[in-house]
């Protein structure tokens, strides 16, 4: 079986794709550069060459594809398009990646005890309007043809297994606390996020590909943690003195940006799995976010 995935050199899609080449599927990857070609053949991966703009090349890739993963851009309407036009009709399955801020706040570091499932209610924020689009968008895609299915994870850590090993919210962390010889949280840091390891993402992916009815959304979570708990857990562990401190978010977005300070960093996110559970046979193995972070060595880790 052959698989076509966008983001192939990126942190999920690679992981992703060097599962999938070690379970024994033909992986075809999109990549931008020629530099990440032979980084590609050595995992084991077909690079095709080009960039989410490039209509010729998706079509033509996805077309040749027994099934498709797009993890590349989860705001991206211009490849869902494409994607469901390649397919159109074939009942191949198109696996897409979102992301769980699509439930998130404009918090500032409070919390929240509102909690989502797939069938809750979900409010539309005026920031996260073309990513909720976009996962309709593929859902729809059930009624052209096509076994489409959007994958949902929430923050993730964790070690990935491609080109690029490193996850985005926890790294910065670090980051910023290696920066200022001191962890930081936004406002009370009481916000909290849902959390789960690479590697049960990847476990999704492999079982949506064998078992997810077309038009299904599946969130993917396993605990979740306050943010001022990992920031006091990544300052311990990095021997910093005293213990972490919080950041007016108007602080934080000089370092992050807005979508980064009030949403990957001062919202809540809390999902749950339990269709993933249910449907997909789904079992997450990895125990929190906190563990993890105890377990590793945070010097290695870079944005």
């Amino acid at each position: 079986m052959k698989i076509f995935i966008t983001g192939a050199s990126g942190y999920i899609g690679g992981s992703i794709a060097t599962a999938l080449v070690s379970a024994g599927y033909d992986v075809m990857g999109l990549c931008r550069s020629v530099d990440q070609v032979p980084l590609l053949k050595q995992k084991n991966i077909e690079p095709i060459l080009g960039t989410l703009s490039d209509e010729r090349v998706l079509l033509q890739a996805a077309r040749s594809a027994d099934a498709v993963i797009n993890a590349a851009d989860a705001d991206n309407p211009f490849v869902v398009e494409v994607l469901l036009q390649a397919l159109g009709g074939s009942g191949k399955k198109l696996i897409h990646t979102s992301g769980s801020s699509i439930v998130g706040d404009r918090a500032a570091g409070d919390p929240s005890d509102r909690i989502f499932h797939e069938d809750s209610p979900r409010p539309i924020r005026f920031e996260k309007i073309g990513r909720v689009a976009v996962d309709t968008r593929v859902a729809e895609g059930a009624n052209q043809g096509v076994s489409s299915v959007v994958l949902c994870p929430c923050l993730i850590y964790g070690q990935g297994t491609g080109l690029h090993s490193q996850s985005i919210q926890i790294p910065r962390m670090i980051e910023i606390a290696k920066k200022h010889q001191m962890a930081r949280y936004i406002g009370r840091g009481e916000n909290i996020w849902s959390t789960v390891h690479i590697e049960d993402v990847v476990r999704a992916y492999l079982l949506a590909l064998e078992k997810a009815p077309g038009g299904s959304f599946f969130f993917l979570e396993n605990g979740e943690s306050s943010f001022k708990e990992i920031a006091e857990t990544i300052h311990s562990q990095l021997n910093f003195e005293g213990t972490a401190q919080s950041w007016a978010v108007e602080e934080a977005v000089k370092e992050w940006g807005q979508e980064g300070a009030h949403f990957a960093f001062g919202s809540n996110s809390r999902i749950r799995s339990n269709k993933a559970r249910n449907v997909l046979g789904w079992i997450s193995t990895y125990p929190s976010v906190i563990d993890w972070l105890n377990d590793t060595d945070l010097w290695e880790i870079t944005s």
